[in-house]
């Protein structure tokens, strides 16, 4: 005996028209994105979970179908929904206010990520999709290597995090490969590019000369200077104080005469409280490079950047017989290494350090001569003899 089933008409176009199995959904409809499944499980609660692709869900989808018949609860784990990458971006900011003195420049990155990863699932961005956008984005806005690298390191920060909060299992960015990047390259300003920078900063911003005199004086970060204040100038002992270097560590610079007459400059603009770097009305300012850049390309100076300033101290302190323990003291440097790095002289000293050993040698020739006659004779006994 036959039995047959009757489904109603309406059921069956339904049935017919449905794009997707039941229970299997993209939240995102694309090609690579995740497929997702919807149920009830065993206690009549209805639940979502991230399977990857579609014959992934549809297979689990009935293995939770049977779990649920069967009245089995599910690990907790699978209960918790996916973290989004914008909720694990919102833990990262929160830990770099706290935490980190370059809390703004995490600010100005994070869009460029979200804009990508925004509302994805954090655990189902890959590798691969990390380095096709840190690529992409690198080619058109022209970044460098150090700049990719600082985005790649943000990302890391992000699900190390999110590792640590429990909302994340893997971090992607550690499989991400760093771009090569010349740490060993230094510029520092020559006699006759200093001349020169000097004239173009007085003819246009010659208000601005002061930061510059502490710059080379000093070998302060642009960071370190521009928030500089006068609770950490003792002129008396001319000394200025770092509280947190770049290192997390606290350092004392000392103020030789040409940063004290800048630093005497810069209290007449103030009273004396708040910012140390202060213009002409008072007023504290944030960075030099509404002035110095244009000053830099007006004296015909390439490939030159503030930076370079600090370089230019740290290279003046070792032609001049400064000891590398002491620049490092100075720079704040935490390995002797980068001290090394920093530090390279220019052409014109090494080669007079080598031009030394072209004169003659008033002694004459040196007394380590070699007998070879000793060595000839032996040479010629024949080996049986011996």
């Amino acid at each position: 005996m036959q039995t047959e089933v009757l489904v109603p008409k309406d059921a069956e176009a339904h049935r017919k028209t449905r794009p997707n199995p039941r229970g299997v959904f993209q939240k995102v409809p694309g090609k690579n994105s995740p497929w997702w499944i919807c149920y009830w499980d065993a206690q009549g609660r209805k639940r979502r979970e991230k399977a990857g692709t579609k014959s992934t869900a549809i297979d689990l989808y009935r293995k939770r179908k049977t779990e649920a018949l069967q009245g089995k609860k599910l690990p907790e784990s699978l209960r918790a929904p996916a973290a989004t990458f914008a909720q694990l971006a919102h833990d990262a900011l929160v830990y770099s206010k706290a935490h980190k003195r370059t809390y703004q420049d995490d600010i100005n990155r994070m869009p460029w990520l979200l804009a990508a990863f925004r509302d994805r699932a954090a655990d189902s961005i890959t590798p691969h999709d990390l380095e096709h956008h840190l690529s992409r984005i690198a080619e058109e806005r022209d970044w460098t290597a150090a700049s990719v690298n600082r985005y790649r390191a943000l990302i890391s920060l992000i699900y190390r995090l999110g590792i640590e909060n429990g909302k994340v299992k893997e971090n992607p960015a550690r499989l991400v490969k760093p771009r090569a990047v010349n740490n060993a390259r230094t510029r520092w300003l020559s006699p006759e590019e200093e001349v020169r920078l000097r004239a173009a900063i007085a003819a246009r911003y010659p208000e601005h000369l002061p930061e510059l005199e502490l710059a080379l004086n000093t070998g302060l970060r642009l960071s370190e200077m521009y928030g500089l204040s006068w609770e950490n100038v003792n002129l008396s002992r001319r000394v200025l104080t770092i509280p947190r270097s770049k290192n997390g560590e606290m350092r004392h610079v000392p103020i030789n005469t040409n940063a004290l007459g800048a630093l005497l400059e810069l209290r007449r603009r103030g009273d004396g409280n708040g910012r140390v770097v202060r213009n002409l009305q008072g007023l504290p300012l944030s960075n030099p490079r509404h002035w110095f850049e244009p000053a830099v390309s007006r004296a015909k100076i390439r490939d030159f950047s503030w930076h370079c300033l600090r370089h230019t101290f740290a290279s003046r302190l070792v032609m001049a017989g400064v000891d590398l323990r002491t620049v490092q003291e100075l720079l704040g440097h935490k390995s002797i290494a980068m001290t090394v790095r920093y530090s390279h002289l220019s052409p014109a000293h090494t080669l007079a350090a080598v031009e030394r050993l072209t004169g003659p040698n008033p002694e004459g020739p040196t007394d380590t001569t070699t007998d070879t006659g000793a060595t000839e004779q032996a040479q010629t006994v024949p080996t049986y003899v011996q």
